[in-house]
């Protein structure tokens, strides 16, 4: 057979998500915006004293990093997209760059802890009004970071097997920023206005420990997938029952598991007294639009 024929039995291994330019773009932006926005509160900070204002500037500085992380999971995503070494194409870069983004993100949070216990035993003198404009400057830049970041990966969102763990710790890195702005205007208002200058530390504290959170559940969803964990346990019952469907056809092993956003890879063992080319199952599993990849064995009973 010469390789004009074999041609058509051949296929790609794209496996991206459906609006990765779109989302690479959005991000690229967003790492502008928080670059200017992270020397501003970094400066300020540490001129006006506060603590809360100064952790938004390093959460502004990492998340930085961070966005870049995720920038360069897509372009690099992109451009092995027909790289044959990616045996099952590039989708999982992205999930990769998303558990580097989670590691970071805990970093942040153990930071931003440690300093706001320091300043609690150690408190400095706070310029109130100067820290409060800019840290409602911060809120304002997050607030835009955070739509131009919008799409599947929100918590109750799209269908979770669809979601873009890059774009979506790209996210919850501007989440965490806004989170932190949202406090230090709250800590930094009851100390100019109530004087509970303890207020700032304290609300370090709180937005670290809610980055942690945030970190681990990340950091959770992406190491399933790294790791090739069935994630969709409904698709693996449903190819089951359909195959075993017919005659008295029985699956010996089956392997389902993600490689990348909304698309899936199975493979599948099957024993049965009337046996069919692998074609046949393949054709049958068709109605799974999110199979990208499907290989098939076929047994006859000993």
């Amino acid at each position: 057979m010469d390789t004009q024929d074999l041609s058509k039995w051949k296929h790609n291994h794209v496996f991206l998500g459906a609006h990765q330019r779109h989302h690479e773009r959005r991000t690229r932006l967003v790492i502008v915006l928080t670059a200017t926005m992270m020397v501003l509160e970094i400066a300020a900070g540490l001129i006006f004293g506060s603590m809360a204002l100064l952790a938004d500037g390093w959460h502004m500085a990492s998340h930085a990093a961070a966005l870049s992380i995720t920038a360069i999971g897509y372009y690099l995503a992109r451009r092995n997209i027909s790289n044959p070494n990616f045996s099952f194409g590039t989708g999982k870069i992205g999930d990769l760059a998303g558990f580097s983004s989670a590691l970071l993100l805990a970093f942040i949070a153990l930071l931003m802890i440690y300093e706001s216990v320091s300043r609690l035993f150690a408190p400095v003198t706070i310029s109130f009004d100067e820290a409060i404009t800019v840290a409602v400057l911060g809120l304002i830049v997050n607030l835009v970071s955070a739509w131009l970041l919008r799409g599947d990966h929100g918590e109750h969102g799209a269908d979770h097997h669809h979601r873009d763990h890059n774009l979506r710790s790209a996210y919850l890195h501007v989440l965490a920023d806004a989170l932190t702005s949202v406090l230090a205007i709250l800590a930094l208002s009851t100390g100019r206005f109530l004087g509970w200058v303890w207020m700032d530390p304290v609300m370090g504290i709180v937005g670290g420990l809610v980055i942690a959170r945030w970190s681990f559940y990340l950091s959770r969803d992406t190491g399933r997938i790294l790791l090739d964990m069935n994630t969709h346990t409904s698709l693996t019952e449903e190819i089951r029952q359909l195959v075993e469907s017919e005659d008295d056809t029985q699956i010996l092993d089956l392997h389902v598991w993600r490689v990348g956003p909304g698309h899936f890879a199975a493979i599948l063992s099957v024993i049965t007294s009337n046996p069919r080319p692998p074609n046949h199952y393949k054709a049958l599993l068709a109605r799974f639009k999110e199979l990208g990849h499907v290989t098939v064995e076929i047994n006859p009973p000993q």
